[in-house]
């Protein structure tokens, strides 16, 4: 959503860039020549149409509910482009402290591909859950259950070392991975 609006912001700076400039050169030719109809924009023939226009006609009714439309999706793509920070316990007041999602997905990630019993791991983190992805491997002894609690303990452990504000909820899946170490 972050790349949406780093592409939208500039798109709609040089749309109004554009419309200052049309003004402006529309205005200056006004002035040089104050009989002629517009230079870029056939303004008078505009405001024929619009003079004759009224503010019940259907055409107005639908250019409103066309803007209103494109400045809620506006105003939800910005809301929604907002940084999704994990907030960790304040040192002291005043004092906010925040790290980004990939970073607690590095930690979690690290400390479950630790495990001898998991080959691989793929960890998505947010501030609300953590869904962790492991590649278990195939021994005589260890089940997918035993290794998905062996995970949930790694994590569980992690979680109570950090200082998170909230403690996210654990989502483990294991599938089966290689046999033997590797």
């Amino acid at each position: 959503m972050r790349v949406l609006l780093r592409v939208l912001a500039p798109l709609l700076s040089l749309a109004v860039a554009a419309l200052g400039v049309l003004v402006v050169v529309e205005v200056v030719a006004a002035w040089v020549t104050p009989g002629s109809t517009g230079l870029l924009v056939p303004w008078s023939s505009w405001r024929a149409v619009l003079e004759q226009t009224q503010w019940t006609a259907t055409a107005v009714l639908w250019v409103a509910i066309g803007v209103g439309v494109v400045g809620l999706i506006l105003v939800l793509v910005g809301l929604l482009a907002r940084r999704h920070d994990v907030a960790l316990r304040s040192p002291s007041d005043g004092i906010t402290v925040t790290t980004a999602p990939r970073v607690l997905a590095r930690l979690v990630g690290r400390r479950v591909r630790g495990s001898d019993q998991v080959s691989g791991a793929t960890v998505t983190a947010s501030a609300k859950k953590i869904t962790v992805r492991a590649q278990g491997r195939a021994s005589g002894t260890s089940e997918g259950s035993d290794v998905r609690s062996g995970v949930r303990e790694r994590v569980d452990e992690l979680l109570g070392e950090l200082p998170l504000a909230r403690t996210p909820r654990v989502s483990v899946s294991v599938a089966p991975g290689p046999k033997g170490p590797q």
